[in-house]
């Protein structure tokens, strides 16, 4: 079940919900999507990545090389993990992660994860580290399906209004859990259409949201479809669960990921979405209200310089990259780069040199 709670981690600033209106000193002004306004949504100008890697992040200074592992550690209280490419890849466990989570453990340390991948739910992500070897409560986990969901939560969406889902079946799980109505998802993957002369498609005019996720079975039927509910059903919302350009499907090599969906829908809404995952500050602050956590007291650790160390940086997070994922040390340095973690290491299992040490 959704925390009741959930409405205040919107943002850490004061957020006023009144006659369907969302005020806030962080947020730019956000008309409610379902009170027939077709004026387009405004979310945190924090959601683009562009805007913030611009406006906040050119004057930050090169990331090092982290060398004094046992410091960073004593510093923070809580280490958030990103999953595809520090934890794992595809469904391989990176070298090294279970002793690296026991010594935090060992050390008092708060675990959290948080991955953009929306095709689980958190309890199918609970099973999927417990089949890793992995000792991990499902309390410690949050997908951006879970994301999804709790920002739909967070603005009492009308329990009369559908959702209209493109994506997996870790949104549905958790839209289910929320007790919010949808359609579409797997189901729609076999679906075609037949142009014909005068051929017209007919969507449900009670769809209040698309939520798009990253999504093995899309196709035309779904672009269309939600096409038609963003464009023609008033105040719709369009609600992407993450913008990622790649993902880890195997070990192998990198793959198309949710952000081509995405992108696909907003090419023909001419509409850019809210986005809930990373680097939205919409997880951290539901994760820093959930666990009662200081934002300065967590480090970020992922492979993602637009995503996990923007997201860590929006937060007011200490962070850290990791080099087992998706970027490499020449993508870092790279001039063009204006997003500098504080450190860097090669993978998660650097700070076992601590234990190395006290030998």
């Amino acid at each position: 079940m959704l925390s009741s709670r959930v409405t205040a981690t919107i943002s850490s600033s004061t957020i006023l919900f009144s006659n369907h209106k969302i005020l806030s000193n962080k947020f730019l002004y956000i008309s409610n999507p379902l009170d027939n306004s077709t004026k387009p949504i405004k979310w945190n100008c924090k959601n683009s990545r562009m805007e913030a890697a611009k406006s906040s992040f050119v004057t930050r200074a090169s990331a090092q090389p982290l060398t004094n592992h046992g410091e960073l550690i004593d510093s923070v209280e809580t280490f958030i993990f990103d999953c595809d490419g520090v934890i794992w890849k595809g469904d391989k466990l990176i070298d090294g992660v279970p002793e690296t989570l026991d010594l935090l453990r060992e050390k008092g340390k708060k675990l959290v994860f948080v991955t953009n991948n929306s095709t689980k739910s958190r309890k199918q992500y609970g099973k999927k580290f417990e089949t890793l070897g992995l000792s991990v409560s499902e309390e410690e986990i949050f997908a951006s399906s879970f994301a999804a969901a709790a920002y739909l939560k967070s603005i009492d969406f009308p329990k009369d209004k559908k959702v209209y889902v493109v994506g997996e079946e870790g949104i549905l799980k958790e839209l289910d859990l929320a007790a919010i109505q949808h359609l579409g998802g797997p189901e729609d993957g076999d679906k075609k259409i037949e142009l014909k002369p005068g051929y017209m498609m007919e969507q449900d005019k009670n769809v209040g949201a698309v939520v798009v996720g990253f999504d093995r079975y899309f196709n035309y039927h779904k672009i269309q479809y939600a096409t038609l509910c963003i464009r023609e059903n008033p105040g719709c919302l369009f609600i992407a669960t993450n913008r990622d350009a790649v993902t880890h499907l195997t070990d192998a090599q990198e793959w198309a990921g949710g952000g081509s969906m995405v992108g696909a829908i907003l090419g023909s809404t001419k509409r850019e979405p809210l986005v809930v995952g990373k680097p939205s500050t919409f997880m951290m602050d539901y994760v820093a209200n959930e666990f009662k956590i200081q934002k300065s007291q967590i480090c970020m650790v992922g492979d993602r310089l637009d995503t996990d160390i923007l997201f860590g940086q929006n937060g007011g997070c200490k962070t850290l990259l990791v080099l087992s994922g998706v970027t490499s040390l020449s993508m870092l340095q790279d001039p063009k780069n204006s997003i500098q973690p504080d450190f860097y290491a090669n993978k998660i299992s650097d700070f076992l040199s601590i234990k190395a040490a006290a030998v």
